[in-house]
């Protein structure tokens, strides 16, 4: 492990044959991570160009902002909960983390880094592993205290190519599909949003949209509709899915390579996507930030507990939108992972599960496999 600067913030980076993974110590941002390490490496996550500028920030989260981070509470948490007033995407999105251990035990690399929040009392510890031979980063979040309803989620952060709609997202089945319900970016605060508030939708293609030249918006290929920013959110029933892990992938055909992510539904119900594409004008935003949010959590959009704690569309139809913690341990495991794929690999339509393998094939028949222990998402160990 070493300690460094790294896009103007002090980070830990720990690394194997096959990827190196940089976690900031504010906020716990988890990038630059780089795979293929020593064949054609890539960085996949998104860091936000204002690093090293000094700017003043709204919020804390912000500073740091890059890659996937962990929220808990997930959420602005504008509304008091119970007299709680937590910050943007809680503590755990832009507090300064410690290190609890780095450690190599056969062929596997854990950095375990710890927080403990202060405006619900808790601790948060998190344990990033890397297997030697697998281009995937394995999560496993323990809160312990944190006792109460809460929201949480994976806040993943992904750059997307130059070149407009060469991002192809695909998901595993879902149950319900929402624009967010009120206004997103508001043109008050310079912001400006495409898609139609209060929406439904069952495919990432076929999505209500405001503008009149788009009424069906396509929300799988990105970037696109430069200077908006908008949120959806997709959710699944719990039983909807128990023998293989829900699953996000998204393919960049302009630098050929595959982003997945691999959960429990049971576990976390909701995910949300941030579309940003120069969409935002105020500070530090400045009209510059183009990325894609894959946000995988248990949460009613981006409101906080308070919104996520009422009935909604969600937990209506039997989807939890938040958890109750009993104090005791509680678990949140996740795989993240990317892999270089053929030049002509396009959308993912399948990903299939073998003992310790992922097999992706794409609409035209491609397939390419990689390594990955999915059985951890159940709680095997590595």
């Amino acid at each position: 492990m070493k300690i460094q600067q790294s896009h103007g913030q002090k980070a830990w980076v720990v690394g194997n044959r096959s990827v190196e993974m940089t976690v900031t110590h504010h906020g716990g941002h988890m990038a630059p991570v780089t795979f293929s390490r020593g064949l054609k490496p890539f960085q996949p996550y998104y860091v936000s160009p204002w690093q090293g500028e000094k700017l003043p920030m709204p919020c804390p989260c912000l500073a740091p902002l890059r890659g996937d981070f962990f929220c808990l509470p997930f959420g602005g948490n504008l509304a008091a909960y119970h007299g709680e007033c937590h910050p943007p995407h809680g503590e755990s999105a832009g507090s300064v983390w410690t290190l609890a251990q780095c450690a190599t035990h056969d062929e596997v690399t854990t950095l375990a880094i710890s927080l403990a929040t202060r405006v619900r009392q808790g601790r948060v510890t998190r344990h990033l592993s890397l297997v030697d031979g697998h281009h995937a980063v394995y999560s496993n979040t323990i809160i312990e205290g944190f006792a109460g309803v809460t929201t949480f989620g994976h806040h993943a952060i992904l750059a997307v190519p130059e070149k407009e709609r060469a991002l192809l997202v695909s998901t595993s089945p879902f149950d319900l599909g929402l624009t967010s319900p009120g206004i997103f970016s508001n043109p008050r605060n310079r912001e400006y949003q495409a898609l139609l508030p209060g929406g439904g939708f069952s495919r990432l293609d076929q999505v209500p949209s405001r503008l009149l030249e788009e009424p069906v918006a396509d929300c799988s290929a990105f970037p696109v509709r430069y200077g908006y920013a908008d949120l959806i959110q997709q959710f699944e029933k719990p039983a909807s899915n128990t023998t293989s892990p829900a699953w996000v992938t998204a393919v960049n055909t302009a630098d050929h390579w595959l982003w997945f992510a691999f959960k429990s539904p049971a576990r976390m119900p909701g995910r949300a996507f941030w579309i940003e594409n120069h969409g935002r004008h105020g500070n530090p935003w400045n009209g510059r930030n183009a990325c894609l949010g894959i946000e995988d959590g248990c949460m009613f959009f981006d409101g906080g507990i308070a919104t996520s704690s009422r009935p909604n569309p969600a937990s209506k139809r039997g989807i939890p939108t938040h958890v109750k913690l009993t104090g005791r341990p509680f678990e949140i495991r996740y795989i993240q992972g990317a892999i270089r794929v053929p030049a002509k690999f396009q959308r993912v339509l399948t990903v299939t599960f073998q003992a310790d393998h992922a097999t992706f094939t794409d609409l035209g028949g491609r397939s390419v496999t990689t390594p990955v222990k999915h059985a951890f998402l159940a709680g095997e160990e590595l």
